[in-house]
């Protein structure tokens, strides 16, 4: 059975936080999009897509973040930094973590492309 979206969020989420990340807030949602995790490492804002596919015979999930998605992407952290000025001034990244199918590894932790795209 696949898992759905929140429980990849979720895990994606969790999977973060022991690698040192501190989720700031979770499904940020306005009128210009959703962002599905915003978190800090450092002094950095990493606002995160989770992505997961579950059929290996369509693109990988890390593909499917086009420049339309992308473009969505940045006004809603825009529009986040606009609502937290206390966080304005810090430099930020837009990071991707893929759930992919994988046949021999059922438990494989998901793949982070740190820097997927930029604004």
């Amino acid at each position: 059975m696949a898992n759905s979206g929140a429980d990849h969020e979720a895990r994606a989420a969790d999977w973060l936080q022991h690698q040192g990340l501190k989720i700031l807030t979770r499904n940020y949602r306005c009128r210009c999009g959703e962002i599905d995790l915003v978190a800090r490492e450092g002094r950095q804002i990493v606002f995160v897509e989770v992505r997961a596919r579950s059929n290996p015979r369509y693109a990988s999930a890390a593909a499917s973040v086009g420049r339309d998605k992308q473009r969505r992407l940045l006004r809603t952290a825009q529009y986040f930094l606009q609502q937290h000025p206390a966080l304005a001034h810090l430099p930020c990244r837009f990071d991707v973590v893929a759930f992919e199918p994988r046949q021999s590894e059922p438990d494989a932790p998901p793949r982070w492309i740190r820097s997927a795209f930029t604004g």
